[in-house]
């Protein structure tokens, strides 16, 4: 799909330039991003659990506009309702590793969504919670997801999967979901009803 970039790391400014900010904490994210990435400090995640503290991520948020549904996974490790997805191997272009990860986590190949293309639609930096906590700079993409569509879950990564209805009236509380959640869906939702989804 996207050969390996020659220049990741000008790769990754545009794709954070690119977004545009729902509210003033994604505008101060976005800054912070492109301020690090600016910085010519290590993007990548080099050893695992946190080398270096801070390093590139990405989700994959599934959407089923038919039923305006999101699919979301129940992390292991994260001990929350977060996005399929996954940490930027160094030098990969961002777009190629959220593919790689749905295929590797769930088993499924979707599209990028017309509305939102292969450009990230989302962006945060988030601590994360317990043992080995470092800080996750992840670009947010959008699939066209359905919920018909088989998967098959890796069991390792996740103790379950769930649809989780846009309009069920879910606070997305950043103690069971991810901290980014509710500033999400609100972005997600107005840019569907932008774009006339149902």
């Amino acid at each position: 799909m996207w050969d390996v970039p020659s220049e990741p790391r000008s790769l990754l400014r545009a794709l954070v330039a690119g977004v545009a900010p729902h509210d003033a904490k994604e505008a101060a994210d976005r800054q912070w991003m492109l301020d690090w990435v600016d910085s010519g400090a290590q993007l990548y995640r080099l050893a695992k659990p946190a080398t270096p503290p801070q390093h590139l991520a990405v989700y994959a948020a599934l959407v089923d506009e038919h039923r305006r549904s999101v699919m979301l996974v129940d992390h292991v490790k994260a001990k929350a309702w977060v996005m399929p997805g996954g940490h930027v191997d160094e030098g990969e272009d961002p777009r190629r590793t959220v593919v790689r990860e749905l295929d590797e986590e769930l088993r499924i190949t979707p599209r990028f969504h017309p509305a939102f293309g292969s450009a990230p639609m989302f962006l945060t930096v988030t601590q994360t919670r317990g043992a080995d906590s470092h800080t996750d700079v992840t670009l947010w993409f959008v699939f066209e997801g359905d919920q018909q569509v088989p998967i098959t879950p890796d069991a390792a990564e996740f103790t379950d999967v769930r649809w989780f209805g846009l309009d069920d009236g879910t606070c997305w509380a950043a103690g069971q979901f991810d901290p980014g959640m509710a500033r999400f869906m609100a972005k997600l939702s107005a840019a569907l009803e932008r774009v006339g989804g149902p």
